[in-house]
């Protein structure tokens, strides 16, 4: 199964507000039939308990655990936003958001993590031109 296709990555020039960032992430779940569009109060819910910025300008927005019923399917969505996102008084440059089935979501989170751990990692993600660049660089994924 893929959780991750070109339909689901945007790279946006600008940047956002975290409001808006959790909004485009939900609605690229919605447009891939992976959750509810309720999917994003579960986000919001979860933001308000602990933040979902990792460090290394990524933050990983997802539902919180009583909000399963939102989530249809296992997906992500992936978005660059170059002039970064100020997520809770934190840089956030990649919002990568998370809907997983049962506990998929982990082994997804992991995938991700080691991706994001690795500096010249995140320099390609960052250097990427086009959303296919960066599809390439996180087929892994979709590996899992």
């Amino acid at each position: 199964m893929s959780v991750l296709t070109l339909d689901q990555i945007r790279i946006h020039p600008g940047s956002a507000t975290q409001e808006e960032a959790l909004q485009e992430a939900t609605d690229i779940l919605v447009s891939v039939g992976a959750v509810t569009p309720a999917y994003v109060d579960a986000m919001r819910q979860r933001e308000e308990t602990v933040s979902t910025f990792m460090g290394n300008g990524l933050a990983i927005p997802h539902g919180t655990n009583e909000t399963k019923d939102a989530i249809l399917a296992s997906a992500l969505s992936v978005v660059r936003y170059d002039g970064g996102v100020d997520w809770a008084g934190e840089p956030a440059t990649f919002v990568i958001g998370i809907a997983g089935r049962g506990d998929e979501h982990l082994e997804i989170l992991s995938q991700i993590a080691i991706l994001f751990s690795d500096e010249d990692d995140v320099a390609k993600l960052t250097a990427a031109q086009t959303p296919d660049e960066l599809f390439a660089l996180l087929s892994a994924v979709n590996e899992g």
